[in-house]
């Protein structure tokens, strides 16, 4: 088992060179009717379903570093032509660089909706940071929630159980400071009913997101006993 902010710590120096981070790829996806996505490298979670497992797996082999304004004008681009007014950053874990992170939300026009991808685990660490992500009024925050209970998180992470209540404790940080977030968890997740409820009470909505079964996801999933 591991702690998630030191891994965090150890693969953000890997990552980001000051404020810039690293990406794999910049892309249009169909989700939420239509989004721009910059895919970022490098993560604190280790998900045995991870669709982004080769990227997570080898930080230092995957992507470029680009500045908070280079990532900008890529997902203003791919909006502009695809036509639509949503943008995300996902792919890995985002808020690994807050200083990069902040200065990407700060460039982005209210008009464009931006869309924030994350484990949570920071942001629930540390009030501060949905301190930071209120004056923000064109985001929405997305928790993604790794099962239905800390056991569970820590069978689909491998990190220490008690990590899950961060992730529980980052959507209380977020409503407290008005920031627009909801939570999602995976489809395959044992007591989904009972987490709606803890979600509900903290004052958001959970999504049931579907699993994509890539062939590697299978197959991890499989070694720790899961059957999908």
């Amino acid at each position: 088992m591991y702690n998630p902010i030191y891994i965090g710590d150890s693969i953000n120096k890997i990552v980001s060179e000051g404020e810039r981070r690293k990406y794999y790829r910049f892309r249009y996806a169909p989700y939420y009717g239509g989004i721009a996505t910059a895919d970022c490298v490098g993560c604190n979670l280790r998900c045995v379903y991870c669709w982004a497992w080769r990227v997570v797996s080898n930080p230092k082999k995957y992507g470029k570093f680009y500045s908070p304004s280079e990532v900008v004008e890529k997902l203003l681009k791919i909006a502009r032509e695809e036509g639509v007014k949503r943008v995300r950053i996902s792919g890995n874990e985002p808020t690994l660089n807050k200083e990069h992170l902040l200065k990407v939300l700060d460039s982005i026009p209210n008009k464009i909706s931006f869309i924030l991808e994350t484990n949570g685990v920071l942001i629930g660490y540390d009030e501060k940071y949905a301190g930071e992500l209120k004056k923000f009024k064109n985001l929405h925050v997305r928790v993604s929630l790794k099962g239905s209970s800390k056991e569970e998180f820590s069978k689909f992470t491998g990190a220490s159980p008690e990590w899950f209540e961060f992730q529980l404790k980052a959507l209380k940080n977020l409503v407290k400071n008005g920031v627009e977030c909801h939570a999602a968890v995976i489809e395959i997740a044992e007591d989904i009913s009972s987490l709606r409820e803890r979600v509900e009470k903290i004052g958001t909505w959970l999504e049931v997101e579907p699993l994509i079964r890539y062939q590697h996801a299978v197959r991890r999933l499989r070694r720790i006993g899961i059957r999908v």
